[in-house]
């Protein structure tokens, strides 16, 4: 097992950052500071390695294309396993890649998806013949919104802007 002390960031797929630092470029931004800003990266280095990453996602991207090898091809070999091989394994293996390229790879079951606590409580009153229930006095039951701090106000503002500038130029 191998430990990184204190640069897990630098290794980490930050494709957000990368995304928002494109848009940055696009609209003609580069100074390095303000890409930082954008970003939300600490560091110019940071920036330069986000940089680095696009770089060189860009250029396997293009190796891939070069060697034949665009969506195209990598949709058409999967189709050919699911369509002819004689593996159950292989076809479920490609049917899984196909549904985990489109983000439907994960359906885990919850019980509970959906229910509040208000509905599991009469969900539990009914089992248990009202005695959950008579335990709550309704009318006692008052929602008290938290107030949000300045702090959080300020910065929801500020991102609100800065997606306005990127997005709506």
């Amino acid at each position: 097992m191998i430990f990184l002390e204190g640069k897990v960031n630098h290794y980490r797929e930050n494709t957000y950052a990368q995304n928002l630092i494109l848009k940055a470029l696009s609209q003609g931004i580069t100074d390095v500071d303000e890409l930082k800003k954008i970003a939300g990266l600490k560091t110019a280095a940071e920036v330069f390695r986000t940089l680095d990453k696009m770089q060189i996602r860009k250029g396997y991207h293009e190796a891939l294309s070069k060697a034949g090898m665009d969506l195209d091809y990598i949709v058409d070999g999967l189709k050919k396993l699911i369509d002819t091989s004689d593996s159950d394994k292989i076809k479920l293996g490609s049917l899984q890649t196909v549904l985990k390229s489109v983000g439907l790879d994960k359906y885990e079951k919850q019980e509970d998806a959906g229910k509040n606590w208000e509905e599991l409580i009469i969900e539990l009153s009914e089992k248990n013949e009202g005695k959950v229930t008579d335990m709550i006095d309704a009318k006692e039951y008052e929602v008290k919104t938290p107030l949000l701090p300045e702090s959080a106000k300020k910065r929801q503002e500020d991102e609100k802007r800065i997606a306005k500038e990127l997005y709506e130029g």
